[in-house]
């Protein structure tokens, strides 16, 4: 039952931070963020907002900067817009997917070189022994004539002094 509660009011977050957030602070440093995840604890208390930015590290920084100062006023926003007895403070936490998600596909994008220059040696491999290795069983004939043979050399030999 909490969680249900605790999922309600995180999505309720979301969509009020990005509302505000769309239209605007009075930060220049502000850069263009999304909201991806808001995670808020059991007792409603504490609430931790994650974030992506487009550009690089320094509209990062900038836009940590805006977010940790404007942290107050955008509280007071969810407070306006959030049905609950306390408000919950915020944490903004800079989301690590679109990092994660470059780094997994430099990885994929090697493996998948990888496996294509294995294929290539592949194809133009030639067996290190013979072409088949494996035992094939003896003809029955041939059997039944050596075996004759043995035996007649047994005999010869059997007979001699």
């Amino acid at each position: 039952m909490a969680g249900e509660r605790q999922a309600r009011v995180a999505d309720r977050i979301r969509v009020v931070l990005a509302e505000r957030l769309e239209k605007g602070l009075r930060d220049p440093r502000l850069g263009f963020v999304t909201i991806t995840d808001v995670r808020v604890t059991g007792d409603l208390q504490h609430a931790s907002v994650f974030y992506t930015v487009m550009g690089d590290e320094a509209h990062r920084n900038d836009t940590a900067a805006a977010l940790k100062s404007a942290t107050g006023m955008l509280r007071s926003e969810v407070g306006k817009n959030l049905n609950t007895r306390l408000t919950p403070s915020l944490e903004f936490i800079l989301d690590a997917i679109p990092e994660n998600a470059d780094h997994i596909s430099a990885l994929l994008r090697e493996a998948r070189e990888r496996d294509e220059s294995v294929a290539g040696l592949a194809a133009s491999a030639a067996y290190a022994g013979d072409a088949d290795p494996y035992v094939k069983p003896r003809d029955t004939e041939d059997d039944d004539d050596l075996d004759e043979d043995e035996l007649d050399d047994d005999e010869d030999e059997s007979a001699r002094p």
